[in-house]
This record gives structure tokens, sequence and C-alpha cells, in this order.
């Protein structure tokens, strides 16, 4: 496994853009940590436990179900209705009181319900901290170490501490022993399998992507996969990186686009609110003498302006897009909210490994010392790989051996199956090697990070008494073993060097002929070697990833990469798949530290590869983007999770760390852009019916309000009574949930759905303006048919009217405003249609049936419907028109692209 970073790859070519306290000696960890082999005595471990504290992870918020419920009504729409609720029952309101109190209660239980879903996840968090853990300490400065268990609580930096099979790793620890050991990192970096470490000191040219991947280090939250090791403690408690990760976790999360969106509706909501009741009640009194018995009517006006319906319909949109997308594609989203993030989402942020590329490498090209394609240095690589992994006593097999037999295999199998592209029109194909199994395997030198070698002696046939060495890694560890010129040397160095640049793998393989011996080979063997060629590999690309890129772009989304790799490598990788990636696209995360927020949003605009990034630059780089943008994080280790919680967003695959899957918002059957782009086309869809949603209803309702606003001045009379009022609003209410089940046009799938506030109040005021100018009209038509309305006689005819007049255009801005396909792509109508003809229906039957004059209605005379139609044919021209021209602007509050 380690000799993936034999080659000299980028990163071994490059220096560290960390200070050199990233990557410190054995010694000077001992010397930070002020301890020896030996241990600390009793006495050195009860003060630091003193002056650090206990190592636990830090507490989280201890609420109760009151606690989160009473939070719930810092929302302000939230906060509004419970107002309204409370005015509509102390004015004996009774059926507005109850309808409005149990919205308010539903909310509060439903956001209740997610923060006990988070502290569900924090407790996750807890279970992979070990409890005990066998320590080496000494009674006092001259007695020998003593090995005893304690709790995990009590360790501090500084004491040593054994591991083996099956144990968690307490805290962070430095190896100082260690014996074939290997770690599950999975919790921390979303890694499947264990990680070999090994306790020795990287040399000069080694440089680590960061320290998560250096093997001297283990991290809290790892287990011992197998092996042995004897570490001393570097970070307890808040201090180490799983309770870092775990700092950022779900009760730090900031509101998402969602959110956000609602938040500004609710305050345009409140704003027209808390005005209407007082215009009312002061526009009666002072020009028609009405005082208090106007109040009931002014909050009926109030509540009129209420989408009370908006939590239910949200609901309904989100958990049909969030039910069918679980069921087509895999995609489980667990916070109801960020489905209509995901459709809003223009900036996707992901990790190249795992998601652009798969888990391993492949063979790209095998090149002799000329730099021309020559397959035979493949087939030497190939047997090295072979007898290394049959002769030497490794852990699991390495993913570079695995790349090379593939390849050899493959070629063996299928000559022109191995194709390798290193430029346009360029293309090679290997021809199949000799049979690996016609050597006889003697002795393998595993690989070794410090001579960055691996070895495997075979018999060659035909050749009795002769051994032949075959050494693979580093190039720059196998050119100083080959009896080579300076000149040749130097070329090959830079041949390899260019081949890095270029974002790939680099591995150099020579031989040599020895006469054939019993005693065992040793590394001083690997000396006077033959140069043999170089092999170059590339990460194999996910097979989906090219397509689902597409896909995404379609959409309107841009994909950035948040990589610890190498600049070189996730260009390489971006180049593959189609992504820009020039130089003024890449950029190492180092420069990130140098720079200010705008100065980096600014930057990170032009980028496609923010590359070498630690943890923290992913959530800074993540939380910059967002000021500009809707923003998704993929991804699936601990490491993860400050960036994971920055975004709008938060995706994690099925097998990603628990503490992150549970964590995320959206988990994903696996690491598929596919399934996001589905995930994103869901949201769009719930985005656009909400949108419309609120178009329809509060414009339609601002231009009743105006209506009733202008007709209480005019007349002796309410416009309209409280219980019209409200019976009209429920079943408009009613009506629109049709909205759920729409679908909408496919060109609204093509970009980002997002309620801008302020497009929507321009929107809202144009259209309920219009509203009201229909209403007035109608106020004529009634005046014409009912021989001028003044008298008492005439306010059962004048609120029969208008009430029949607001549900049908009501029903006309639902069809002409809705975003769903054309009648004509249908083959039935859909449910708005239904929803709209219901609406018809009522405005014309309930007032003159028997359930009219209960509720202050009568029939009409044939005159006002006549009247009406003409109203309303005008009207539907006028919405037409509009609505044409709002569409050429592109619409106010579904978003721009």
């Amino acid at each position: 496994m380690a000799e993936t970073t034999a080659s000299p790859t980028p990163d071994a070519q490059q220096d560290d853009p960390r200070p050199p306290a990233a990557h410190p000696t054995l010694l000077q960890v001992l010397q930070e940590t002020a301890t020896t082999p030996r241990g600390l005595t009793e006495a050195e471990a009860q003060a630091r436990l003193v002056r650090h504290g206990e190592n636990t992870l830090p507490p989280g918020p201890d609420t109760t179900w009151p606690g989160r419920v009473a939070r719930g009504l810092r929302d302000p729409f939230t906060a509004v209705l419970l107002c309204l609720g409370l005015v509509s029952a102390a004015v004996l309101a009774w059926g507005t009181a109850a309808v409005i109190l149990l919205l308010v209660a539903l909310s509060c239980v439903l956001r209740a319900t997610g923060e006990h879903r988070a502290d569900r996840s924090t407790a996750a968090l807890r279970e992979l901290v070990a409890t005990t853990v066998t320590v080496q300490r000494r009674p006092d400065e001259d007695a020998p170490p003593v090995s005893r268990e304690i709790p995990v609580g009590e360790l501090v930096p500084g004491d040593i501490v054994r591991l083996g099979p099956g144990d968690l790793i307490p805290a962070d620890v430095r190896l100082l022993r260690a014996r074939g050991l290997t770690v599950h990192q999975s919790a921390l970096t979303g890694e499947s399998a264990p990680v070999p470490k090994h306790a020795d000191d990287p040399p000069p040219p080694y440089r680590s992507a960061g320290v998560l991947e250096q093997p001297q280090y283990c991290f809290q939250g790892s287990s011992v996969a197998s092996g042995s090791a004897t570490a001393v403690v570097t970070a307890t408690g808040a201090r180490t990186r799983f309770a870092a990760a775990h700092a950022h976790g779900p009760d730090r999360r900031q509101p998402g686009a969602f959110d956000r969106s609602v938040h500004g509706v609710s305050w345009i909501l409140i704003r027209f609110m808390l005005l209407t009741p007082p215009l009312v009640l002061m526009a009666n009194a002072a020009l028609r003498d009405r005082g208090l018995e106007t109040l009931p009517f002014a909050v009926a006006v109030a509540v009129g302006l209420t989408p009370e319906m908006l939590p239910v319909l949200v609901t309904t949109c989100l958990a049909r897009g969030a039910a069918r997308i679980a069921r087509a594609h895999g995609v489980i989203v667990r916070r109801l909210p960020a489905l209509h993030d995901l459709g809003a989402v223009d900036v996707l942020c992901l990790d190249k490994t795992g998601t652009l590329t798969q888990d391993r490498p492949v063979v790209h090209r095998a090149l002799g010392p000329d730099g021309r394609d020559d397959p035979a240095v493949l087939h030497w690589a190939a047997v090295n790989a072979w007898w290394t992994l049959h002769l030497a006593d490794l852990p699991a097999p390495d993913p570079l051996d695995e790349a090379l037999l593939d390849a050899a295999f493959r070629a063996t199998d299928e000559p022109d199956a191995l194709m390798a592209h290193d430029g346009p029109g360029e293309r090679m194909a290997y021809n199949a090697p000799d049979e690996l199994m016609a050597y006889d395997g003697v002795a393998a030198l595993p690989f070794d990070p410090l001579r960055r070698l691996a070895t495997a002696v075979v018999r060659t046939p035909g050749r009795l008494g002769t051994h032949t060495l075959v050494v693979k890694g580093d190039v720059e560890a196998v050119l100083e073993r080959c009896a080579l010129p300076d000149a040749d040397r130097a070329r090959l160095h830079d041949l390899a060097a260019h081949r890095a640049g270029d974002g790939l793998r680099v591995l150099a393989v020579a031989t040599a002929e020895r006469p054939a011996r019993t005693r065992a080979h040793t590394p001083t063997d690997e000396c006077g070697l033959t140069f043999r060629g170089l092999v170059t590999l590339r990460d194999a690309l996910a097979p989906t990833a090219a397509a689902a890129l597409r896909d995404l772009t379609d959409r309107g989304v841009t994909v950035k990469l948040l990589t610890g790799d190498h600049p070189a490598t996730a260009a390489r990788a971006c180049r593959d798949l189609g992504l820009p990636a020039t130089a003024d696209a890449v950029v190492s995360a180092g420069r990130v530290d140098t720079l200010t927020d705008a100065e980096l949003a600014e930057l990170a605009g032009r980028t496609t590869v923010f590359a070498r990034c630690t943890p923290e630059h992913k959530a800074r780089i993540t939380r910059v983007l967002r000021t500009a943008h809707t923003v998704g994080f993929l991804g699936d280790g601990v490491n993860d999770l400050p960036a994971l919680r920055a975004a709008d967003v938060g995706i994690a695959p099925r097998d990603a760390a628990d503490v992150v899957r549970e964590g995320a918002d959206v988990v994903l059957a696996g690491k598929d852009l596919t399934a996001i782009a589905h995930g994103i086309a869901a949201g769009r869809e719930a985005g656009a019916n909400i949108a419309t949603y609120l178009r329809v209803t509060l414009s339609s309702n601002l231009g009743n309000v105006i209506a009733m606003l202008s007709a209480g001045l005019l007349l002796p009379f309410l416009p309209m009574l409280p219980a019209q009022v409200l019976v009209q609003n429920l079943c408009f209410d009613a009506a629109q949930l049709a909205f759920a089940y729409d679908r909408p046009h496919p060109r609204l799938l093509t970009r980002p759905t997002l309620l801008d506030p302020r497009d929507l109040l321009r929107f809202l005021t144009g259209f309920g303006v219009l509203n009201a100018i229909a209403d007035l009209a109608t106020f004529g038509a009634l005046a014409l048919a009912l021989h001028g309305p003044g008298t008492g006689d005439d306010q059962a005819e004048f609120h029969s009217g208008w009430f029949t007049e607001n549900l049908l255009t009501q029903a006309l801005v639902m069809l002409l405003l809705r975003t769903g396909r054309h009648a004509a792509e249908r083959r039935a109508p859909s449910p708005v249609t239904w929803a709209a003809a219901a609406l018809v229906a009522v405005g014309l039957a309930l007032p003159p049936s028997p359930l009219g004059p209960p509720l202050g209605l009568t029939s009409l005379p044939g005159l006002y419907y006549a009247l009406l139609t003409a109203v309303l044919a005008v009207y539907a021209a006028c919405l037409a028109a509009v609505r044409s021209r709002h569409e050429r602007r592109g619409r106010p509050g579904e978003g721009k692209p």
C-alpha cells in the first residue's frame, strides 16, 4: 500500500507549502510533549490532567423537548402567525384561531424533530471514542514503567499507550514503535481500506499531502485493524482532530438557502400584516365612524394576506420529491428543506477521489529509456508486482501492484484492450507479455518507505545458475542504484519529472543479473542495476463522471474540486473529464491563507481546482463561495465536516463515516454525481412549485386586501363579512394544494430555483395591483347590476357578487400564472386545472345554494354574470400580457439562471 508514495509524483517533487513544524521528527515530538519512551510518572500525569482537562469530547447542547419547541417560535413568520391566532381568539374568531394555532404547533414540532435528529448524530460521535486504554506509567521518577488500564478520560499529552488489534485510538498519537500496523481511518477520511502505519521518520524529500496522511500518526476516532504499536499521546480532548470536526457538528449549521429565502419572504408578509389592521381600523373610524366592531374584519384581512397553507404545501412538495428520488435513485433527503436547497445549488464542491475518479490507479503508458513506448517495461514491472505479492508478507495488496497486474493480464487476454491517450490523435496498444508464471520466484524485498523500492528475485527461464533482480519504485531511488552516466541519469530524471508534472504517477523499473545463491538477499544487492524504463499511472475515472458533469453543466451547476491532491494530479483528472484545467483555473490552497475573504471570493469565481486543501481550507472556500452562490458540498470523512456544515446543503455517500452520514442533509447510495443530478432536478421541480404557489397566492391576496381597503372606504357597510373572508381563503388554499402535484415546465429545470424576496415583492406588487383593479371593476359591475348599492338591502347581493368574482379571478390566476406544462403538452388535465375548475364551481354554486344564507350570501341577477364575464375576459387578457412580459425578462421569484 505504501508504495503509492514511491513514485516521483508531483507531491514528492514540490516543496510543501506548510511550515516545517507540520512534519516534526520523533525526537521533536517527545521534546514538545515533555516525555520519554518510559512514560510519565503518576504525579506528572495528575498535574497534566488538571492543566489539560479530561480527554472527552466537548459536551453537546442539553435541550429538552419543550425548549426545542419554544425555540421554533423565534422564526418571524411563526411568531406573527401566533400573534394573529391569539388576536383571533381575543375577538372570538374561534375557527380562525384554531386553524392558525394548529399551523404554529405543526411548524414548531417539525423544527424540534429536526433538532432531535441532530442530537442523535452528536451521540453517534461519542460512540466512536474508546472508553479504556492501556497506558505505560511510572510510580515515581526512578521506578520502571508499569503497564495498566485506565479510563480514557484520564489520558494526558505525553502518555505512552499500547495499541493492539481491535483497539480504538483513544487520542491523537505519534507512533514510537509499530509492527504490521494497519488502521481504519474511515471515521476521519472516508477511506474504506485499512491504512498502513509505521514509526519511522520520513526522509527529507518525503512530503505528505496532510497530517491525516502521515503514516507516523494515528488519530482519535480510528481503530486498529491489525498489528500492534506503542505511541505517545500528542493531543487529547477538544484539541484532537476528531473534536475539531465535532465542533462543526450538526448544532453549528448555518441557515440554508431555503431558510434564508423563507425568512426574507416572512418579513415582507410581516410588514403587510402589521400595517393592515391599524389601517382598516383607522380608516373605518375616521370615515365611517365604525370602531372596534371592525376588529374581526381587520384581523380577517390580515389573515387573508397570510399564505396559511405554505407549511403544508412546502412539506408536500418536498416530501413527494424526496420519496420519488429515494425510490428511483437511492437519494435520501434527511432534512426536507435541503431538497429545495439542492435545487437552488449553482456551485457544487467535491473531492476528486471516489467521485470523479475511482479509488485505484490504472496504467497509462510504459516507456523505455528513450521515452518511447516499450511493452517490456510493463512486463518487468508486472513480474516484480506478482512475486512481491506472493513472497512478501503484506497485509493487503498494493494498489499500484494491482494496477500493474491488471494491465498485464488485460494485455494478455485482450492485446488491444489497454489503450492510453497522451495527446490528440495519439494512442498505444500493449502487446501481450510473457506468462508471469514462467518465472520462478526466489525472494522478495517488499516496499520500504525509507528505500522507496520493492525488489523481486526470480529465476529466469533458460538461465541456469542466474537470478534476476527486478526492482521498481521511486524514480530517484532507482536511478541512484543504476549504472548510468550522469548525463543519462539527468535526462531520465527530467523525463520522469515531465510526466509527473502532467499529473501522472511515475514508477521506475530496473533489473540486474546475479549469480544464484542460497543466502538471503538484502537491500545491498540493489546496486549496479540496468535501467529498463518508466511506467506511468493515472487515477481511474469514475464510469459515470463525464456524463454527470455534462448534465450538471447543462443544469447551470459549476463544479469545483477541493482536494488534498497535488495541483497537477487534480488538473489531469479535470482535463480527462472535460473540466476547465488551465493554469488560472488550478490554485494551490496554500495561496488561500494569504488572501482576504473578498480576494478569495474573486479568485474562487474563476478557479476550478483548489489543491493541497486542508479541512480548514475547504470550509473557508465553501463559506466564501456561499456569499454569492448556493453551494453544495459532497464529502465522506470527518475531516469534511467543517465544509459540509459551511455549505447550504451537505451531501454524503452511504458508505461515509457514520457521523458524516448522520450530519449530512442528503445521503447518496454511492459516490455518483448522476444521483446528485437527479436530486437537483427533483429539488428544482419542488422549488418551482413552491415559487408558483407563493406568486399566485400572495399576488391574489394582496389584490384582495387593496380592494377590501378601498371598498371599506367607499361603502357604508363592510365589503365582506369575516366569515365570508375565511371561507373564501379556505377554498382558495385548498385548491392551491394542487400546485404540490403539478409538473413544472422543463425549462425551469435547467437553472437553479431560488426564492428572491425582492423579485417576489416586485412580482406580487405588479400582479396584486392588477388583481385589485379587476376587483374594483367588479364593484362597477355590481353597481350597474344592483342599481347602485348603498342601502342595507343590497349588502347580501354585494357580498355574494364579490365572493363569486374573487373565486373566479383566483382560478384564472392559478391557470395563467402557473409554471406547469401547457395544456397541449398533457394528455389529461393537470391537478391545477381540476382545482381551478372546482373553485369556479364553488364560486358560482355556493351563493344561491342552501349554504349561502347562513354565510350571508344570496343569488344574483343574470346581468351581473354577463358583466362579470366581460370583466374577467379583460382581466385574463391583461394577465397574459403581463405574464409574457415577465417571461421575457425572467421570472421573478423563481431564481436566476
